[in-house]
Formats: C-alpha cells, sequence, structure tokens
C-alpha cells in the first residue's frame, strides 16, 4: 500500500525534518506551509533530487477552507491519505497571562488547537476503514511544557498543548476500531527557530543545563520518535503520549 503523509507546518523545524525523513522512508509527503514558500518549496525540491515525491501547499490549517482545500490536493495530487502529523504550533511573546490579549490566545488556540480538530477530522474521514479507508496513524505534537505550564513564560502555550494531550486519548478510543492510531509526542527543548518568535532565540542553550540529558534535542530526534509512531514497529501502540525531552 503507497503510504501518503500530511505534515502540517512543515517548512521548518520538527516539521521539516520529519517531511524528509518519512520521504527517505517511501513516502509521498505533503509539506503544508503558512507564509514561508520558499522553505517549503527548498524542501520540496530535495525531495525531489532525492528521488522522492512531495508536492508543497499552502494552507492556515486553523481556517477551514484552506484545510478542505489542502487535503483536497492530497487526494488529487498523492492519493489516499495514511498518515498525518499535526505539528503546527506558534508562541508568542513571553508574558504572564494578565498581559495576554483576546487576540493573542485566538491566536495561539486557534492555530495550536482548532487546527487540531480539524486536520483530524478530515484525515479519520479518509483512513477510518468504516468510511470506506485503508486505516492509518495519526501522531500529534504537544509539549513539555504541559508537565510544568510555562507560567509567567508560555502559559497560553502550555494550555493549548495540554489541549491535545486530551485529545490525542479520546480521539485513540473513538477511532481505535476503524484501522486508525493516534498518538503524541511530547517535545522538550528543540533546537528550532520557534524560541526566537517567543523573543527568546537562545532559549534552548541556555535551559540546556537543566535538562538531565545535559544538551537540549535536535529536530531529527523528534522526527525518528515521530515516524517510529506511524510505522509497524508500533503496531499495538494508540492512545500512547510519549515524553521526548532528555528526561526533564
Amino acid at each position: 500500500m503507497k503510504q501518503v503523509i500530511l505534515v502540517t507546518g512543515s517548512s521548518r523545524g520538527i516539521g521539516a525534518a520529519t517531511a524528509l525523513m518519512a520521504s527517505r522512508r517511501g513516502y509521498a509527503v505533503c509539506i503544508n506551509y503558512h507564509r514561508d514558500a520558499a522553505s517549503a518549496e527548498k524542501l520540496r525540491a530535495q525531495i525531489a533530487a532525492e528521488g522522492g515525491q512531495a508536492i508543497a501547499v499552502q494552507a492556515d490549517v486553523s481556517v477551514e477552507a484552506d484545510v478542505l482545500r489542502l487535503f483536497a490536493a492530497v487526494d488529487a495530487q498523492l492519493g489516499p491519505l495514511t498518515a498525518l502529523v499535526n505539528n503546527v504550533g506558534v508562541l508568542e511573546k513571553q508574558g504572564r497571562l494578565v498581559d495576554m490579549s483576546l487576540e493573542r490566545l485566538q491566536r495561539v488556540f486557534n492555530t495550536n488547537i482548532l487546527s487540531y480538530f480539524l486536520c483530524s477530522r478530515e484525515a479519520v474521514k479518509r483512513m477510518s476503514t468504516a468510511m470506506g479507508g485503508q486505516g492509518g496513524g495519526i501522531v500529534n505534537l504537544s509539549s513539555g511544557a504541559v508537565k510544568h505550564g510555562a507560567g509567567n513564560v508560555y502559559l497560553d502555550y502550555a494550555a493549548s498543548k495540554g489541549a491535545i494531550d486530551v485529545m490525542t486519548l479520546g480521539l485513540s478510543k473513538e477511532v481505535g476500531a476503524e484501522g486508525i492510531r493516534v498518538n503524541c509526542v511530547r517535545p522538550g527543548i528543540i533546537h528550532t527557530d520557534i524560541h526566537a518568535s517567543g523573543g527568546d532565540p537562545d532559549r534552548v542553550n541556555k535551559l540546556a543545563s537543566t535538562v538531565p540529558m545535559q544538551r537540549g534535542g535536535q529536530p531529527e530526534e523528534i522526527a525518528e520518535t515521530i515516524l517510529w509512531l506511524l510505522g509497524p514497529q508500533s503496531s499495538y501502540v494508540s492512545g500512547a503520549i510519549i515524553d521526548a525531552g532528555g528526561a526533564r
């Protein structure tokens, strides 16, 4: 069976590492991006140069119309979806709840929660054996921040990721008998540029000493975990939340 994967927010960081690794393991890949068309096209070209199949599709996955267009593009250009990685995520400038505007909260919750629900809904429609699909897997990206709440820094981000933990548990029970496994990865502090958008580009290096392994993680290490959860080696794993944070 042809393996087709959609990775949301995959023009950079963990998403890009996952898309590239998936291609190298035989998946046809949909690279989703919101604004950074140049990075998405560069990744698509790299996959093509390596002999893989990939498309790059612009979509704001917190907007239903964009999600429907994104999944239609996968259907038409790659074929039946077998794997979804809900990776997209945003955080805002570090701060306290008392200083957070409604607009900020809506941006974070729409991107980090609503998009996961919308994309998972469309994936289930395509993969569920009860709806004519061939089964498949969904992996959600949470965060180690849910374990400490990120107070005074990213409380809204941590709360949004807590919602994803719960969604993973519930959805895995809903679709477990329909050939779909749903799991979650909680990355720790990882070397990606998301920290710059929070105003602290050197955050990983600053916190490395708080990690028992004494270092930040690499995007490829998280990609390995994601692809294990999608592969046959984890065929009896569903509803799992895996911490990938160096024991922090």
